[in-house]
């Protein structure tokens, strides 16, 4: 309770303080996940994984399909507002990753594989390959898949969400 003095102690009183208890961002985000699932029609249950600022939504359940869908851009969509979510109502900064079922380990595969095809193209036709659209976090791994190569280099152009890589050989002097 805080007191208002007033003016030469008249018209004094006493002065409400509200109290806010601050919101768990992560079960908030949970939550909201299991009201779209819900209301796209998938039966889920979701398990969280913590580890420092990287948070992880485990998802699974039946008819996951349509919380993935075509090329992982409803998962991505998800993620991203959920993300939104837990960082709007968080002091700390997080980084969100949303796994359905075992999408993003197959999507790792898929990606890793794209890589190596990629470069070889670039390599075998002299040219620089540009590949289609995609996140950060998966423009992160093509990155990073290539890394150690010495004969092909990477780099990202465009702006999000139209951000997309360039793998081009490296040229020998």
């Amino acid at each position: 309770m805080k007191v208002k003095k007033g003016i030469f102690g008249i018209g004094s009183r006493l002065a409400m303080v509200k109290v806010v208890e601050k919101e768990n961002g992560i079960e908030t985000a949970k939550n909201y996940l299991m009201d779209v699932a819900e209301k796209m029609g998938a039966d889920i249950s979701i398990e969280v994984q913590e580890d420092g600022k990287d948070v992880t939504f485990q998802v699974n359940g039946a008819d996951l399909g349509v919380l993935i869908g075509k090329h992982g851009q409803t998962l991505n969509s998800l993620q991203y507002l959920t993300q939104l979510i837990v960082n709007r109502t968080t002091e700390q900064f997080y980084n969100i990753m949303i796994n359905v079922g075992d999408y993003r380990e197959r999507r790792y595969e898929t990606l890793s594989h794209l890589a190596t095809k990629m470069a070889t193209k670039a390599l075998k036709t002299k040219r620089a390959v540009h590949l289609e659209a995609m996140p950060s976090f998966e423009r992160k791994i093509i990155h990073a898949i290539l890394s150690d190569r010495t004969d092909v280099e990477t780099h990202s152009e465009g702006k999000d969400p139209y951000r997309y890589i360039i793998i081009k050989p490296v040229r020998k002097h």
